[in-house]
Order: C-alpha cells, then sequence, then structure tokens
C-alpha cells in the first residue's frame, strides 16, 4: 500500500509537492484546505476542504485515514493551524515536517521598519506616510481601522473582512506581479508608505524592489515564531528528503 501524506496547503509550495508525489513517487496525497479561498486552482491527488475541529479533531483525521506523514506547507502567518498540526503529530506519532520558504531580507537603499504584528505595524503608519498601500491579506485589517485621515489601497485575493479603515479602496489580484506593474501602482495611488507581512517568496516581492526604487518606507510585519522542537525545510525537495524520497 502507498504511503499517505497529509499536505497542509494553500501555498505555491503545498502544489508543487503534492505534484512531485503523485507524478513521481506514486505516493497517496491528500492537500486540506482552509476555504478561504474560493478558487484554489487544481490540485494533484486528494483534497478536503475545511477545517478538522483543533488538535483532536486532526489527531482523530490523521488516525482513521491511516496518515503516514504531515506536512504542514500553509502560509507563515497561519499560526493557528501550524500549532495544532504540531500538537497532533506529537499526539499520534506521526511525523511531521515544516515546509517554510525563507523570508525576505532587506538590502541596500531599502528602508524597512520592523513590526512585531499587525498592531505594531499599525502603529508606526502615521509617522511615515498618509497614503498606504497595504497587502497584509484579507484577515487583520481591524488593527488598521481607527486611523483617520490616511487613504488605504488594500490588496487582497478574496473580499477583505471589515471592520476596515474609513478611507480604503480595495484591489482584487492575484500575483505574480511584475515590478513594472507594481511601480505603476505605486504611482497612480501616490503611495507613499507599503505595509507587508514577511511571507517570503518571489510573487510579491516585486513590491519591495518598486518600494526601494521610488525611495518609500516599508513597514515589515516579521513572521511569527514556529511551535518548539518542531522539524522545518525551506522548499519541497527539502520535504522528499524528509519523507525518503529524494527528488527525481
Amino acid at each position: 500500500m502507498s504511503p499517505h501524506v497529509l499536505v497542509l496547503g494553500g501555498t505555491a509550495e503545498a502544489r508543487e509537492l503534492a505534484a512531485s508525489l503523485v507524478s513521481r513517487h506514486g505516493v497517496r496525497v491528500t492537500t486540506s484546505l482552509a476555504g478561504r479561498v474560493s478558487r484554489p486552482g487544481v490540485l494533484e491527488g486528494e483534497v478536503r476542504v475545511g477545517g478538522f475541529g483543533g488538535v483532536e479533531g486532526l489527531a482523530d483525521w490523521l488516525r482513521v485515514h491511516r496518515v503516514d506523514a504531515l506536512v504542514d506547507a500553509t502560509h507563515p502567518f497561519a499560526t493557528g493551524i501550524t500549532a495544532n498540526a504540531a500538537r497532533a503529530a506529537v499526539a499520534t506519532r506521526v511525523p511531521a515536517v515544516v515546509l517554510r520558504r525563507p523570508g525576505w531580507s532587506a538590502v541596500p537603499g531599502d528602508r524597512w521598519h520592523d513590526a512585531a504584528g499587525l498592531e505594531d505595524a499599525a502603529a508606526l503608519v502615521p509617522a511615515l506616510g498618509r497614503r498606504v498601500f497595504l497587502t497584509t491579506g484579507r484577515l487583520g485589517l481591524a488593527a488598521f481601522a481607527g486611523l483617520a485621515g490616511i487613504h488605504f489601497v488594500v490588496r487582497s485575493v478574496e473580499p477583505p473582512q471589515p471592520p476596515m479603515p474609513p478611507d480604503t479602496r480595495v484591489l482584487s489580484a492575484r500575483g505574480p506581479f511584475t515590478v513594472e506593474y507594481e511601480t505603476a501602482l505605486l504611482v497612480e495611488h501616490r503611495i507613499d508608505v507599503l505595509v507587508t507581512k514577511d511571507s517570503g517568496g518571489a510573487a510579491t516581492a516585486a513590491k519591495l524592489t518598486a518600494a526601494r526604487d521610488r525611495g518609500l518606507p516599508v513597514v515589515m510585519v516579521r513572521r511569527p515564531p514556529l511551535p518548539d522542537g518542531v522539524t522545518t525545510v525551506p522548499d519541497v525537495v527539502g520535504v522528499l528528503s524528509f519523507l525518503g524520497l529524494g527528488p527525481r
């Protein structure tokens, strides 16, 4: 019987991993999606949508479906599911690994201001600008809702969840984006500060180059810490090695 791998997905890396395991290794793969994106795209292998019901629900699912390995390939800021996955893996003794793409690093010319969370980011904004390009996702905008006198351009794949800042324009778009596209957006909306999360990866990194080229300050929300004791790898090759498969 083929080994069964549960991938907690929602990222490009999760999609790449599922395709690799199914097509090159003949592994049974189930990718679990939270259901927050209405059009997630085609995924190789089996797909389930929705939450597990906390740690106990996930642990039960691992047992009932005879999962041999668990891969957390969720977004770096999906702290809830990452914590639950780590605890469920320990409870069931299922080998587990966290796939996290490397974060972004500042280079000469960047004007980054680190923030520990969205509330810290909101506190930094008034001193930096009055026209903000906000790319922190559709959740958590409540942290900025009390900022009056500031115009926000919010970009999100799905409609943002209120409450939102009183002066907000929403742009619906999905990456990857080019530097030319991002530069044109900054110019069109007269942006003077960018607020983003340290998601890492190339798909949305162009905005950082565009901000650097225009000399704009960037409020960078740093990643939350991972649970103690988890094993992490930076890419799909690392997951394959962890699973004892290796690239082909």
